[in-house]
């Protein structure tokens, strides 16, 4: 869609009241259903859940004006869950690049090491008995 044609509609649609958008809403997912060129963008996950709220509250025949309150509530918590994920992402990315930078060092530091060959040795054989005769007296002597 041109972006002229995505701002005039949008500028019509902040004249509506909520109960209207709703409508609006299910006539642009029919035409979706029926017109689309291209698969929409997939929301996140927070986007689904709010979405899933907002389809369960309309199915339920609760008032647009209550609706539009739920969903106020709910963008601001997604707003808030949305930088702590944000601030988590910093976070486990300072720890990454710290924890890189702390290997490279050691491996620079560390002299190389070769390890040594093992020591090859050839078996050795078990030895020879010697010719002796159990009849044979200690000492070899014999009468």
């Amino acid at each position: 869609m041109n972006p002229t044609l995505r701002d005039r509609i949008l500028r019509t649609l902040d004249t509506l009241p909520d109960e209207r958008g709703y409508q609006l809403l299910d006539f642009v997912e029919f035409l979706e259903s029926k017109y689309a060129e291209r698969t929409a963008q997939q929301p996140n996950a927070l986007q689904r859940f709010a979405e899933g709220v907002e389809d369960t509250l309309r199915a339920g025949r609760v008032s647009a004006t209550s609706i539009a309150e739920t969903m106020g509530l709910m963008n601001k918590a997604m707003s808030v869950l949305s930088g702590v994920a944000a601030a988590g992402k910093s976070v486990a990315t300072d720890v990454v690049d710290a924890a890189s930078r702390n290997v490279a060092r050691v491996t620079a530091e560390r002299p190389t090491v070769v390890p040594a060959a093992a020591p090859t040795t050839a078996p050795t054989a078990p030895p020879e008995p010697a010719d002796t005769h159990p009849t044979d007296p200690p000492g070899g002597q014999t009468q």
